[in-house]
């Protein structure tokens, strides 16, 4: 793992909420009966199921092994399919803040990374997005794609609310990505996707045939089977979410309306992200500094724990330090 927040979880796996997992793991009780009940399943079944719970055609949808590799090769096909039409290196930019491997990952295979107002080929963003924890409002998607051709949306967290795919509409250059580690806290399953637009939908399979990998069928069969017990495991994890905004809401003002379990905290544009960040891990609480993501002025707090409440007031009180 080289991209600097990569690096930096590494550092911290000592501690005991680290950032190398999705923070339901460990959270929930049942994504580890409904796995440990499940069998072997079928590629097939899995890709025609899954696309029709977010509404888009089958043809349209690969699996994965995680969020990270649906990311990876989207971006590795347009890479490929833009050098086939212009001789430079194709532009991609992202909104400030957003999560660090979108770009990282686009950077080092060869795109330029271009400021988040610049013209650009690909825009890369997460919605909601990470680390805010918010989602893009009515045309809000259009002002941070600003003309691009193409959009690559990563909906990792789309489903700690009710709110439908972008995939579902098929609008014309929009690539969604997902998988099964956040919401269901399903890390050890290892299964994700990419949906690509209709218009691209053969050619990509194309490219999949070559590029991607097989899915094993133990991680198949759990996938199939979390979504099974769907309903049982979102109640559970939208829940403890609900929660522990609850919590966050009471103790601190002006928290905005979150569609996914994580708050960016600037303390109203004052809070020094990497200073807090580090002052924080002293006293054992562990937030990641805001400039990972690309804005140094507050940290990412997770609100995925049950210990969420106990942990909020040991990081409140070294918050206050800095207020």
């Amino acid at each position: 793992m080289t991209f600097p927040l990569a690096q930096w979880i590494e550092g911290h796996e000592d501690v005991p909420h680290h950032l190398g997992r999705s923070g339901m793991v460990g959270s929930l009780t049942t994504t580890p009966a409904v796995i440990a009940s499940s069998g072997p399943g079928e590629e097939a079944e899995l890709r025609r199921r899954l696309a029709r719970r977010m509404g888009v055609a089958p043809e349209r949808l690969f699996l994965t092994t995680g969020a990270t590799e649906a990311n990876f090769d989207a971006l590795v096909y347009l890479l490929r399919e833009s050098n086939r039409r212009i001789a430079r290196a194709p532009r991609v930019r992202t909104p400030v803040p957003e999560y660090p491997p979108l770009w990282e990952t686009a950077a080092a295979i060869g795109f330029r990374r271009v400021g988040p107002t610049d013209p650009a080929e690909v825009t890369v963003c997460s919605q909601p997005n990470n680390p805010c924890g918010t989602r893009a409002g009515e045309g809000g998607l259009d002002r941070i794609r600003k003309g691009a051709a193409t959009l690559v949306v990563d909906e990792t967290f789309r489903e700690f609310t009710a709110a439908p795919s972008l995939a579902r509409a098929g609008g014309r250059g929009v690539w969604v990505t997902g998988s099964f580690t956040k919401v269901y806290g399903a890390d050890p399953v290892r299964v994700g996707y990419v949906v690509a637009p209709p218009e691209e939908a053969a050619r990509f399979g194309a490219f999949a045939e070559y590029a991607m990998h097989e899915i094993a069928t133990a991680s198949v069969g759990a996938a199939l089977a979390i979504l099974d017990h769907r309903r049982d495991i979102l109640r559970e994890s939208r829940g403890l979410f609900r929660q522990n905004l609850s919590a966050l809401r009471h103790r601190v003002r002006g928290v905005p309306a979150l569609a996914a379990p994580v708050w960016f905290d600037r303390g109203d544009g004052v809070l020094p992200g990497d200073t807090l960040a580090r002052r924080a891990l002293d006293s054992g609480v562990l937030v990641c500094s805001g400039s990972f993501f690309g804005d140094a002025t507050g940290v990412r707090v997770t609100l995925t724990r049950r210990s969420f409440p106990d942990d909020l007031q040991a990081y409140l009180s070294v918050r206050d330090l800095f207020l």
